[in-house]
């Protein structure tokens, strides 16, 4: 049954499941050669709930720059993770949440816990007297833009998504005209 669901924050222990999670949304989204994140990289630059097992160690937490949500099913298997981090409105002055990843294991879908994943979220917008819960989706991914548009969102077509990575992004903070 969908209402016995748990959602809790990522621990520094759930480094391995969340790297498993990010492999198969990019298997997902045909693109498993670009994953380069590591165990290590994930483990250094995102931010972790207290462990279960020592919650007073301050190793177990770190100031990274994102932070997981993490649905278990009521078999006990993590079924989906919402991967994400705050941003900022300047026109609204005020906090907000940018959804990096959402994914909800196949076996998993038409359960409720995608929509479970993102009410949380929303919900911690409210907390933070935030201005918006956004995303970006990848425009074949109809099942998706369909789901989200079901929950409200609305395609933002006015804005286009700007990339600098890679060589270009070492070029750039060279300096060098």
């Amino acid at each position: 049954m969908a209402s016995e669901y748990t959602i809790r924050p990522a621990t520094r222990e759930d480094v391995p499941t969340i790297l498993s999670l990010i492999h198969e949304l990019a298997a997902y989204e045909n693109a498993t050669s670009s994953v380069v994140a590591t165990e290590e990289s994930l483990a250094r630059t995102l931010s972790f709930a207290p462990s279960s097992n020592n919650t007073s160690s301050p190793s177990t937490q770190n100031s990274g720059y994102a932070k997981t949500l993490l649905l278990t099913a009521p078999e006990g298997e993590v079924a989906g993770m919402a991967l994400y981090f705050h941003n900022y409105s300047t026109w609204r002055a005020a906090p907000g949440i940018y959804l990096e990843d959402l994914f909800v294991k196949p076996k998993y879908r038409k359960r409720g816990y995608g929509k479970a994943l993102i009410r949380e979220l929303a919900k911690e917008v409210v907390n933070i007297h935030g201005g918006r819960l956004e995303w970006s989706c990848l425009n074949w991914n109809k099942p998706s833009l369909d789901f989200y548009e079901a929950l409200g969102a609305k395609r933002m077509s006015e804005w286009v998504g700007l990339r600098v990575d890679g060589d270009a992004l070492n070029t750039l903070a060279g300096g060098k005209e």
